[in-house]
């Protein structure tokens, strides 16, 4: 078959990396130079600990084996398996973490005391009681990997890509884009991230799904390894896995800083191949969305990292602001429907999609029968 991906992002790689993958020749077409949306704007994070128990947590699980798969033949994405430790400094952190490790053992959880989890991380030295260590967590490098992938995708001969072109139209052939050109294909899937406009909303209509922004930034380098990814215990109340009795304790006996609160806050911290570090994270849900970056939230992540590295935080020398699409169904990893006889719309992972996006791929490719 020759099958058009239309979005040069994670989610749209993995698709003609699955495409590929099964024999067919791929034609992925991107409307800006290079892919500048979630897929870059993020922590690289393959993140399977936190996952909502059963269909999420076996996509995240399944996907964290392709990466590493893929990870072997494409050394560029910078795969490695660091792990992650979601550090607690107060009883009631603690109490979450304690009834994590101790009733989902299958996610590879295992509690840590302070001196534990320093000696698996030396760059903690900041006062706390213990971390919660996963050790299916991974992380690549969002800035490098779709490149990285593009390139082994043309080893094949059967791949092309084609940037700086905006698709217009669909037809029983194909695509048209901005420029009139006609780009022949038998299936077409649209993977298109947070643009939801355009011949999207014209095929589509209002797709099931809702944009969330988020603010982040990279710091200078650290200057040691950071031998895991890091977060802080407000990641609890943000991640499904630790819904229950402990979490609703916490929510009730220590409630989230005002700042915290206000911007919808954890901390996550990953270091990159260069020794800088990438930390946020922010939510927020009501649009038309901010222009512009704030900076309490950055403040109060230097402060929280500050802690928990027993020393300041390297100075921030990148900030930046990023959209994803999430599906409102929460029954659903990703919202995927048909939109014509031969055209698909792959798109809602939300904040999953790094981490999910092989298998989501995969699972198209199954359901598509390609």
């Amino acid at each position: 078959m020759r099958i058009l991906i239309i979005g040069g992002g994670v989610l749209g790689t993995q698709h003609a990396w699955q495409a590929v993958e099964r024999g067919h020749d791929v034609v992925q077409i991107e409307r800006e130079p290079e892919a500048r949306g979630a897929s870059v704007r993020n922590f690289g994070l393959v993140w399977v600990g936190g996952r909502a128990s059963g269909p999420e947590l076996e996509t995240a699980a399944r996907a964290r084996v392709l990466w590493e798969r893929i990870g072997e033949r494409v050394a560029g994405i910078g795969f490695r398996p660091n792990g992650s430790l979601t550090v607690v400094r107060t009883e009631a952190e603690l109490a979450v973490a304690a009834a994590a490790a101790a009733s989902q053992e299958d996610r590879g959880f295992k509690l840590l005391d302070a001196a534990e989890t320093r000696e698996l991380n030396p760059a903690l030295r900041g006062d706390f009681l213990g971390a919660l260590w996963c050790d299916r967590d991974a992380a690549v490098e969002p800035r490098v990997a779709q490149p990285a992938l593009r390139a082994e995708l043309a080893k094949s001969g059967r791949y092309t890509w084609v940037p700086g072109r905006e698709i217009r139209d669909l037809t029983d052939r194909g695509v048209v884009d901005d420029t009139g050109e006609t780009h022949e294909g038998d299936v077409v899937v649209l993977c298109t991230g947070a643009w939801t406009g355009g011949l999207v909303k014209e095929l589509a209509g209002q797709a099931p799904v809702r944009r969330v922004r988020l603010q982040m930034a990279q710091t200078e380098p650290l200057g040691e390894t950071l031998t895991t990814t890091v977060a802080d215990a407000d990641s609890f109340r943000y991640y499904p896995a630790y819904r229950g009795e402990a979490l609703d304790g916490l929510n009730a006996g220590q409630p989230q800083g005002e700042i915290a609160a206000v911007n919808k806050m954890q901390l996550l911290m990953v270091q990159r191949l260069d020794g800088s570090l990438t930390i946020g994270d922010t939510h927020e849900y009501d649009e038309p969305f901010s222009f512009d970056t704030t900076e309490d939230p950055y403040d109060h992540l230097a402060e929280v990292a500050g802690a928990l590295l027993g020393r300041p935080l390297p100075r921030i020398a990148r900030r930046w602001a990023g959209v994803y699409a999430q599906t409102t169904d929460t029954s659903l990893i990703v919202h995927r429907a048909r939109v014509a006889d031969n055209a698909w719309l792959v798109t809602g992972p939300g904040g999953r999609g790094m981490t999910c996006s092989p298998a989501i791929a995969e699972d198209t490719a199954e359901e598509l029968s390609w």
